[in-house]
């Protein structure tokens, strides 16, 4: 075989034409860089997928898992309303009713004369204890009778 270059071609080539069997050593940077650069953006997705849930994590039990559930239903089904949702209600501070519905009952339980609840993480460790008189003395009705009186004495049981 002849080591000789063709009289038509140029005497200068470009660095990267490399001799047959030769190693392409631009072809395996740019396989590289490939790589890298879907890694990179497949990264950045996720990241920016996860955003709403990261931004729930601090908020309440409930917001959160339903954060969570939308992000999964947008990233399975790709429709994108859901990813959308879930990062509103991320960034909504939802009240908690919870607390003050449960101080409400509490205190309708205390005005009935009802024995309150023990909580039930405090239930094992502690056994309920009798309801405290109060420092005014105020007589309490039995169930079936009617409250009657003088408002400022209704609000003070």
């Amino acid at each position: 075989m002849a080591t000789e270059m063709h009289p038509m071609a140029p005497h200068q080539l470009p660095a990267f034409i490399v001799a047959p069997g030769g190693t392409d050593y631009l072809m395996v940077a740019m396989a590289i860089l490939l790589v890298g650069a879907v890694l990179g953006v497949g990264l950045l997705f996720l990241r920016l997928h996860t955003l709403p849930e990261r931004l729930a994590h601090k908020s309440q039990k409930l917001q959160f898992e339903i954060v969570a559930v939308l992000g999964l239903l947008a990233l399975f089904t790709h429709i994108h309303l859901f990813w959308v949702a879930s990062l509103l209600l991320a960034l909504i501070d939802i009240p908690d009713f919870s607390g003050i519905f449960g101080r409400m009952a509490h205190a309708l339980e205390r005005l009935a004369g009802i024995r309150p609840r023990a909580e039930p993480d405090t239930a094992e460790t502690q056994e309920p204890q009798a309801p405290t008189e109060q420092a005014h003395d105020v007589p309490r009705p039995a169930p079936s009778e009617p409250r009657v009186g003088k408002p400022e004495e209704l609000t003070h049981a």
